[in-house]
């Protein structure tokens, strides 16, 4: 299997609890606690472990919360760099309401990040270390909006694949820069990365295509929820449905998804291929309550379910019209 490294920037300990009621001012008991190591790049690497692969997870980690991420790791048995700093990790919070079904999530900003400490983390992963990097996750305070470009031009130097997963301005400016292998923008990060509102199947497609087409990215995948993925290539563009499963909790769908996709392309698998074992573990993660992620079993259950794809599915605005 190609040799893979995760980046992720702005961590969390991520806590999971069930309540029967919500209230305001009130205690509300709570049952089913829940304590992983959070954050999209640590998401990635611990699928990618369930899957049968091995991910290193590059980190931000500091105070007494960043140890406890740190001990977090371990129970997970991943393989670490942890990259001091002097901010506490933060604590992301899901709570899951059983009498109406809905989830919760309280996500705070992250600690602020000093000159010095994101410079280490560009230091570190400076090297020939592996085929595929894969910066996933927000970038907290005090780290550059184009810190995700650095990340990118730092990687082509060591002939590494750039996998990115990130929201607003960070994807932007990557975008721009260019050189990424794979992004994966869900349907609401496409939308504010091109402007556009993106009403139908096919303007979502020639959103991505543009991405393609301008050299910026080879693959973009677009999650869209209900409305299943899209993937978008030099070769063509491709769409799953959403799969049928029963969600409990979207939490790390997307993170899921991408790591089943690199895991894939990891071992040698093709883009196509690599994009059904990333929508079957999308679904496969939301079979899960609270923060937990995919499991390998329900991956392989769900791809069984994932239609077969073959040769380029041109979506234009004629096709559309005529379904």
């Amino acid at each position: 299997m190609k040799r893979i490294i995760t980046l992720t920037m702005n961590p969390a300990i991520d806590v999971a609890y069930e309540t029967d009621r919500v209230f305001h001012t009130r205690k509300m008991r709570t049952q089913q606690e829940h304590y992983d190591p959070g954050g999209g790049g640590i998401n990635v690497a611990r699928v990618i472990a369930r899957l049968g692969g091995t991910a290193r997870a590059y980190y931000l980690s500091g105070g007494a919360t960043g140890c406890a991420l740190d001990g977090l790791l371990d129970k997970h048995a991943l393989v670490r760099f942890r990259i001091p700093i002097e901010g506490d990790t933060r604590i992301s919070t899901s709570l899951y309401e059983k009498d109406t079904g809905k989830e919760y999530r309280v996500v705070p900003r992250g600690p602020e990040v000093t000159a010095e400490e994101w410079e280490a983390a560009l230091h570190h992963l400076d090297g020939p270390q592996a085929e595929y990097l894969v910066a996933s996750g927000s970038l907290p305070p005090g780290v550059p909006e184009d810190f995700y470009c650095r990340v990118c031009e730092l990687g082509q130097r060591h002939g590494m694949r750039i996998v990115l997963d990130s929201s607003g301005e960070a994807l932007g400016a990557a975008v721009r820069g260019g050189g990424l292998y794979l992004i994966k923008p869900s349907i609401g990060e496409l939308r504010k990365l091109t402007g556009k509102a993106l009403a139908d199947e096919s303007e979502i497609a020639a959103a991505a295509r543009e991405i393609v087409d301008s050299g910026k990215a080879e693959h973009v995948a677009v999650t869209m929820g209900h409305d299943g993925a899209l993937l978008a290539s030099r070769s063509g563009t491709w769409r799953l449905p959403a799969l049928p499963v029963e969600a409990k909790s979207a939490v790390g769908a997307g993170d899921s998804f991408l790591a089943a996709m690199v895991f894939a392309l990891g071992c040698e698998q093709d883009i196509i291929e690599a994009f059904r074992l990333g929508v079957a573990a999308g679904a496969a993660a939301v079979l899960t309550p609270g923060t937990d992620l995919c499991h390998r079993e329900d991956v392989e259950r769900m791809l069984k379910l994932a239609p077969k794809l073959s040769g380029p599915q041109l979506i234009e605005k004629e096709q559309a019209h005529e379904g």
